[in-house]
C-alpha cells in the first residue's frame, strides 16, 4: 500500500492495472477513498455488531492485493463498499472484476449503480457484470441507463478505449471440442469477421454502443448480448442504420442467420449503399446456405467500392469453398489500390484454410521475409511444421514467440508438444511462468492447462487445478463450466451431467449451456428424448450455430436415424469445417452404407486438422489401417 501526505490509504492502482488492464481505461481508478473515523465502542452488555469499518476493511484489502490474494482483497473491498462511498464502491468494482471474483463484483457494481444512477461507466460495467452471470434483465437494465445518459448528455464516445474483440465467440465449446489455446490463429469461419470490427457508425452516441458491446463481448457470449441489447436502446437510435448494422454483427457472432438478414436489411433500407450493411447481408447468406445470394451481396458491395467491397467478395468464395475463386478474386484486387502485403497475407491464411500447407508455407514465410508480417505469421508457420509431421521444428518455431503478442497460444501449443513427450514438468512451468508475468491471463493459463492435462490422460489433476481456481475465483462461470467438460473426459459422465444442471438451473435458457448438456446426454446415449430437446432449444436462440448443429446430429444419429443426422452434420460442416464434426459425419455416412463419402470427409478434414484427436480416433476405428 501507499500512504498519502495525509496518511490516509490510497489503492493501489498499479497492482489493479497489472490484473486486468483492459479495464483500466473504462473504470478510472485514480481516485482518492473516502475513509471513515472509528471510535471506541461503548460498552453494552449485549454490544450491537458495530457496521463494517470501510478504512480497516481497506487496508486489508489492499493488503492481501500486494500478497496477491485476490479473493480476499476483493471481498474485502465489496464489504467496505457496502458502506462507502461511490468512489470506493468504484474502485472495489474494479477490483473485483479483476480478480475474477463474480459474486463480489457483483455486490460492488450493484452498490456502485445505486449511488450513481446517472453515472455511464456504472451501468456499463454494471451491465458486463449481470451478462458475465448470465442476468438478461439487469444487464439490459444497465444498458437502458447507459443508453439515457448517453443520449442525453449528447455524449461522445465511451470512454472505454475498449477494441473490439479478435475473434467471435459465439460461445463455450460442448464437451469434446477443442479447448484454450488450441485453434490455429483466425480459425473463425472466413465468411465470419470479427463482430463489430467492421461497423461503421456516425452519430457520437452509437460510437458507444460499439464500444460497450465490444466490451461486453469480452466477458459474455454474442446471443446473451444481442438479447440484453436489443430491447435497451431507444428510439430513434435503436433504428439507425448504425444501430441496426451493429445488431446484425452480434446476430452473425451468435449464429442467427435469419435474424441477422433481417437486421441488415432494415439499415439498407435506410442507407441503401452501406457496406458494412452488405457484409451482414453477404455473411448471413452464407450461415443459412445461401451461397448464391451471398456472392451477388458481395459483388453489390464490390460495385461500391472495388477494394473493401472486392475484399469481402474474396472472404464469401473462400467461406463458400470456392478456394480457387476466392483466390483469383484477391489477385484481381492488386489493380484497384489494396495494398500488396494484405492481399499476400490473405493469400497465405486461404491456402492454410483450405489446407494447402506448401503454398501457405511459402506465402507466410514471404511475409516474414518482406518485413510485413507480424506474430501472427510466425504462429502459422509452427502450425504448419506441426501439421507436417515436425513437432520438433514446430516447439523451437513456437519458443520464439514466447514473448510476443501470440504468446498464450505459443506456450500452450508447445505445452501441448511437451505433454506428448512426458516432459510434464517442462510444459507446465511454460504456462505458470508467463502466469506470473502476466497476472491479467492468470485464469485464462491456468483453465488451458486443466484442458491439457486432461486432453493427455490426466483429467484428475485438470480436475485438481480447477478445484484450486474455484477457491480463488468462487462461483466463476467458466471454471464451473470446464469442470464439467473435465469431468466427462474422467469418465465421471453423470456428475459432469449434474453440474451442468446445476449450472442451467442457475442460468435459465442458456443456450451455451442447453447443448453442453443435450451433447453430453446424447454422446452418452442417455435420455436421448430430453438431450434432443435441450439442443433444439439451444437452436432457437442460435440457429446457425454449428456445434449445436452437429450436437443435433449426432442425438439423431445416436437414436438411430443415421439418414437425418448426415443432412444435419453435413449443414454443421458447411458453417465451420471442425475435424470433430467431420467425424461425426462420416460416422453417420459410414452407418448409412456411404463408406466412400466417409473416407473423403475424413481425409479432406484431416488435411485440415492432422492433429485433431477425435478425428484420428473415429477413423481409426473404422479404417485400422489407415496412416
Amino acid at each position: 500500500m501507499r500512504e498519502s501526505a495525509g496518511g490516509s490509504i490510497v489503492p493501489d492502482v498499479n497492482a489493479i492495472n497489472r490484473l486486468n488492464p483492459k479495464l483500466s481505461g473504462f473504470v478510472g481508478l485514480g481516485v482518492p477513498l473516502l475513509l471513515l473515523a472509528t471510535g471506541c465502542a461503548t460498552l453494552h452488555p449485549k454490544p450491537a455488531a458495530p457496521p463494517p469499518d470501510p478504512a480497516a476493511l481497506t487496508l486489508t484489502a489492499e493488503v492481501a492485493l500486494k500478497k496477491g490474494d485476490c479473493r480476499t482483497a476483493a471481498e474485502a473491498y465489496a464489504q467496505a463498499a457496502s458502506v462507502g462511498d461511490v468512489e470506493l464502491a468504484k474502485h472495489a468494482t474494479q477490483v473485483a472484476i479483476a480478480c475474477e471474483h463474480m459474486p463480489a463484483a457483483w455486490q460492488s457494481v450493484s452498490r456502485w449503480r445505486s449511488l450513481a444512477p446517472n453515472d455511464k461507466e456504472a451501468n456499463a460495467m454494471y451491465a458486463l457484470v449481470a451478462l458475465k452471470l448470465y442476468r438478461i434483465s439487469d444487464a439490459r437494465a444497465g444498458i437502458k441507463d447507459f443508453c439515457r445518459v448517453t443520449f442525453n448528455s449528447g455524449a461522445g464516445a465511451a470512454q472505454s478505449g475498449a477494441s473490439p474483440p479478435g475473434t467471435a465467440k459465439p460461445g463455450a465449446p460442448k464437451p469434446g471440442a477443442s479447448q484454450p489455446g488450441a485453434e490455429p490463429p483466425g480459425a473463425a469461419p472466413p465468411g465470419l469477421a470479427p463482430p463489430l470490427a467492421r461497423a461503421h457508425v456516425r452519430d457520437p452516441g452509437e460510437v458507444s454502443l460499439t464500444e460497450l458491446a465490444s466490451l461486453l463481448l469480452e466477458e459474455s457470449d454474442a446471443s446473451a448480448v444481442l438479447s440484453a441489447m436489443a430491447g435497451a436502446i431507444p428510439e430513434p437510435h435503436a433504428s439507425s442504420a448504425a444501430t441496426l448494422t451493429l445488431f446484425g454483427e452480434l446476430a452473425l457472432a451468435a449464429y442467427d442467420g435469419d435474424r441477422a438478414q433481417k437486421y441488415a436489411q432494415q439499415a439498407l433500407q435506410k442507407s441503401p449503399k452501406s457496406l458494412a450493411a452488405l457484409r451482414v447481408l453477404a455473411d448471413a447468406y452464407v450461415l443459412q446456405g445461401q451461397g448464391g445470394l451471398a456472392v451477388d451481396t458481395a459483388r453489390t458491395a464490390a460495385g461500391i467500392d472495388a477494394a473493401r467491397g472486392g475484399l469481402e467478395l474474396a472472404e464469401i468464395l473462400a467461406s463458400l469453398d470456392r478456394v480457387e475463386e476466392a483466390h483469383q478474386q484477391l489477385e484481381s484486387l492488386r489493380n484497384v489500390g489494396v495494398p500488396a502485403e494484405e492481399i499476400d497475407r490473405r493469400l497465405a491464411l486461404l491456402a492454410y484454410q483450405s489446407g494447402d500447407l506448401q503454398e501457405a508455407k511459402q506465402r507466410f514465410t514471404a511475409l516474414i521475409s518482406s518485413g510485413e508480417a507480424s506474430d501472427t505469421a510466425q504462429l502459422y508457420l509452427a502450425d504448419i511444421a506441426l501439421r507436417n509431421g515436425d513437432p520438433e521444428r514446430a516447439i523451437q518455431d513456437y519458443r520464439r514467440l514466447y514473448d510476443s503478442s501470440v504468446a498464450l497460444s505459443a506456450r500452450s501449443r508447445s505445452a501441448a508438444l511437451l505433454l506428448d513427450r512426458h516432459a510434464r514438468t517442462e510444459a507446465l512451468t511454460l504456462l505458470d511462468d508467463y502466469a506470473t508475468e502476466h497476472p491479467e491471463e492468470e485464469l485464462e493459463l491456468t483453465l488451458a492447462k486443466a484442458h491439457l492435462l486432461a486432453d493427455h490422460g490426466e483429467a484428475q489433476a485438470g480436475l485438481d487445478v480447477l478445484a484450486g481456481e474455484l477457491q480463488r475465483h468462487p462461483q466463476h462461470p467458466s471454471i464451473e463450466y470446464d469442470r464439467a467438460v473435465i469431468l466427462e473426459q474422467a469418465g465421471h459422465v453423470h456428475e459432469s451431467v449434474d453440474a451442468l444442471e446445476h449450472l442451467l438451473a442457475q442460468r435459465p435458457d442458456d443456450p451455451v449451456l442447453e447443448n453442453a448438456l443435450g451433447y453430453t446426454l446424447a454422446d452418452h446415449s442417455l435420455e436421448l428424448p430430453r438431450a434432443e430437446g435441450l439442443i433444439r432449444r439451444a437452436l432457437v436462440s442460435m440457429p446457425d450455430s454449428p456445434a449445436a448443429l452437429d450436437s443435433l446430429g449426432w442425438a439423431e444419429f445416436r437414436r438411430g436415424d443415421a439418414t437425418q443426422a448426415t443432412s444435419m452434420l453435413a449443414r454443421a460442416y458447411s458453417i465451420d469445417h471442425d475435424a470433430e464434426i467431420a467425424a461425426h459425419w462420416g460416422e453417420a455416412l459410414w452407418a448409412s452404407g456411404k463408406q466412400s463419402d466417409a473416407r473423403k470427409v475424413w481425409a479432406q478434414a484431416l488435411a485440415r486438422d492432422p492433429e485433431s484427436r477425435p478425428l484420428k480416433a473415429t477413423i481409426s476405428r473404422f479404417v485400422p489401417d489407415a496412416k
